[in-house]
């Protein structure tokens, strides 16, 4: 979608906003209807919010120091931190005397999206499970003495680098519920590390592109490493989905030289270097190995279930900075996936396979994401959502314009979406479907920089510091919603922001708290009930704490979120992931004292306090009477 021209035709905020609710009637039907037809705002207080909502915990008061907290009646129990050693031979994290052998063989730094998987393979098992969860990017100044986080890619030294290519990827642990609390299995075959050096195989139309090969790999089907792993997604046959959301910074060198400019500078890869990989290794020298970004930026999928297994980059999933890829079988039996573009003005995307799903043949659903139609979205003004197909000789996608054949304009995504005229939006983070209801939430953290001639429909802010997240209604509901649809209706759920400032524009339920609004929302999650919960990812630049925030999606408690979990000190909240019997949630609570100059002077050493570093880790939220979590 072009830029609004700036001329008195372009609408306001204010016109757009009301607009855009002033239709949840009829989006809504019946059972939302009532709640939100009048979107006038008011703080009534806990009490009325309270009564509105089928979320029955306390909620807590807002509340930012150097511990966590969670809603009265719960449990908020440690699992795993970074550096507890997950692997045969592994030792515990020795701060002062780091080692890239002995990460390889802990679990990894700054926990972010969390899957669990139930163990055995195909039951609901609620109990013991697989955690599979993504290490998105390492801290230096946190995890190495002497280091600010301006000096870390120059100052590191060699044992040091390698140590944090091991920090990141992902790590998957067996856990098992034991007298009540949850328990890392130390022993497990099935505890794994995938890292900055691991093999990772390359499948789908870019595979063995020219695009794609080196010197090292002239066959363009391997590739070692992953990073950045940000948000992800679990699959239908049981896999994970990990999203690299750009590798850029990671490269040093002159992007001048470095193949095409114009593709390097589209996805922001500029010689940064911020961890200092070019510095030991080569390939990350733009010039000297100028496809090698290339083999970066995908989603990566992972079969926790076959630990001996290489994970593999699905091309067919675009190449982007990817946040989230979550995936959901649709009325036909195609598998639908949708991720977002996690920069200011990128776009959001859907795959749809060409073959079906076969829960009696994992090996086969197990190729399904190397095949099928990759489409980028146009939100219009009126309230609808057009798929364009990024289809090679198709929409502008050409070789006039840069695309010699289909496997261009998967490497090229980000430049097909802009061919295609899909809508700049406000970084788009997670994207989830409810498995209930059928429709899909998609989340924008946050876009400073859109100015006021810039906004449209489905980004109605300028200078966004607080973000919003949208509601897609593909047609029909529930198991029958169509996903594969060329054309949805969509709306705005809520504008993130404090209510209690109109110069914000937020936009609730008219019962919020005035403990319940947040900034920046990032990953969201669905309870059984098909209830939202949202984690929060850059609040405190309002001096509040990130946290997770339930919310009712239909009903009277509709976008009406409560507060329940806060984060310690420069923590963000990741990853929210439930037990299918929805009496567990596991967060992810990243980069504690991140905020911190160096670790001589750190905000929080949570979660271990006394003389320990600060340590990422994952938290087991349980109900102490042993319910569902909300109730």
């Amino acid at each position: 979608m072009a830029d609004h021209p700036q001329n008195a035709s372009t609408p306001t905020y204010a016109q757009l906003v009301s607009a855009r609710f002033s239709r949840r009637s009829m989006l809504l039907g019946a059972a939302g209807a009532a709640a939100v037809s009048a979107m006038s705002f008011r703080l009534p207080g806990a009490q009325a919010a309270a009564s509105a909502s089928t979320l029955t915990f306390p909620e807590l008061t807002k509340i930012y120091d150097q511990t966590h907290h969670v809603a009265e009646g719960y449990d908020a129990d440690i699992l795993v931190r970074w550096g507890e050693a997950i692997l045969p031979g592994g030792t515990e994290l020795d701060a002062a005397g780091q080692s890239a052998d002995a990460q390889a063989k802990q679990f990894g730094y700054n926990c972010d999206f969390i899957g669990y998987l139930p163990l055995p393979l195909g039951s609901t098992n609620s109990e013991h499970g697989l955690l599979c969860v993504n290490n998105e990017y390492p801290d230096p100044h946190i995890m190495f003495p002497g280091l600010t986080e301006d000096d870390a890619g120059k100052m590191m030294t060699p044992e040091q680098i390698k140590t944090v290519q091991q920090a990141w990827g992902h790590s998957i642990v067996e856990i098992k519920k034991e007298n009540g609390k949850w328990q890392v299995v130390k022993d497990s075959k099935y505890n794994r590390r995938i890292t900055g050096t691991t093999e990772i195989a390359i499948s789908g139309p870019a595979a063995g592109h020219k695009l794609l090969q080196t010197a090292a790999d002239p066959t363009g089907t391997r590739v070692f490493g992953t990073g950045y792993n940000c948000s992800g997604g679990v699959t239908p046959w049981g896999t994970i989905l990990t999203c690299e959301e750009g590798l850029s910074d990671t490269f040093g060198g002159d992007p001048a030289k470095g193949g095409d400019p114009k593709l390097l500078e589209r996805y922001l890869y500029d010689g940064t270097d911020l961890y200092g990989f070019s510095r030991i290794d080569d390939r990350f020298i733009l010039e000297k190995t100028p496809n090698e970004p290339n083999r970066f930026d995908w989603v990566v999928e992972i079969d926790p279930y076959a630990p001996d297994e290489l994970p593999v980059k699905r091309t067919a999933l675009g190449r982007m900075g990817h946040e989230a890829a979550t995936s959901i079988v649709n009325k036909d039996g195609r598998v639908v996936v949708y991720t977002g573009d996690d920069d200011y003005f990128e776009h959001i995307y859907r795959f749809v396979s060409a073959g079906k799903f076969n829960p009696d043949d994992r090996a086969a659903n197990k190729k399904l994401l190397d095949e099928g139609t990759l489409s980028a979205a146009k939100f219009n003004d009126d309230g609808t959502l057009t798929w364009i197909p990024l289809i090679h000789g198709t929409n502008g996608l050409t070789p006039e314009n840069g695309f010699a054949d289909q496997a261009e304009v998967f490497i090229k995504a980000r430049l097909a979406g802009d061919q295609v005229g899909a809508t700049k939006m406000d970084r788009p983070e997670d994207m989830e479907p409810n498995p209930v209801t059928g429709r899909v939430y998609a989340v924008m953290t946050k876009n400073k920089k859109r100015k006021a001639d810039e906004i449209d429909a489905a980004n109605p802010r300028a200078e966004n510091l607080y973000g919003h997240i949208l509601e897609m209604l593909p047609p029909g509901e529930g198991k029958d919603a169509d996903h594969a649809a060329d054309s949805y209706k969509w709306d705005v759920f809520l504008l993130a922001g404090n209510p209690a400032k109109p110069e914000e524009g937020a936009k609730y339920n008219p019962g919020i708290s005035p403990n319940g609004w947040f900034a920046a929302p990032d990953n969201i999650a669905f309870d059984p009930k098909g209830r939202i919960w949202i984690a929060s990812d850059g609040a405190t630049d309002f001096d509040i704490a990130d946290g997770l925030y339930g919310a009712d999606t239909l009903g009277d408690g509709r976008a009406l979120p409560r507060f329940f979990f806060a984060c310690p000190t420069g923590a963000e909240m990741c990853g929210p992931a439930f037990t299918p019997d929805g009496k567990t949630l596991f967060v992810s609570v990243q980069h504690p004292a991140e905020d911190s100059e160096n670790t001589d002077k750190l905000t929080t050493r949570w979660p271990d306090f006394g003389d320990s570093l600060p340590r990422p880790s994952v938290v087991a939220i349980t109900k102490q009477d042993g319910g569902e979590i909300g109730g």
